[in-house]
């Protein structure tokens, strides 16, 4: 939520409306592809990455045969 206040403050800035404001349009822009950029990384891609690695790691211990008890379904829905 920070990050999108931030953003959208930073829009009139970014667009340069008024004369002698190039470096700080600039500067906008870059904090804005900034905030953008790690609000996604961290909100969409960490997760995804995380869930697929945990997948794969879960289905490769049990094609071994290595499985702990809390990786069942029944063990997680007992879990409460």
């Amino acid at each position: 939520m920070t990050a999108i206040a931030t953003i959208l403050a930073l829009m009139p800035l970014a667009l340069g409306l008024s004369e002698g404001e190039i470096i700080a349009s600039e500067l906008a822009t870059v904090v804005i592809g900034g905030l953008f950029t790690s609000t996604f990384l961290t909100l969409i891609v960490i997760p995804v990455v995380y869930s697929l690695v945990d997948d794969a790691k879960v289905g490769s211990r049990r094609r071994l045969g290595l499985h702990d008890e809390a990786d069942t379904p029944e063990a997680t829905a007992t879990v409460a």
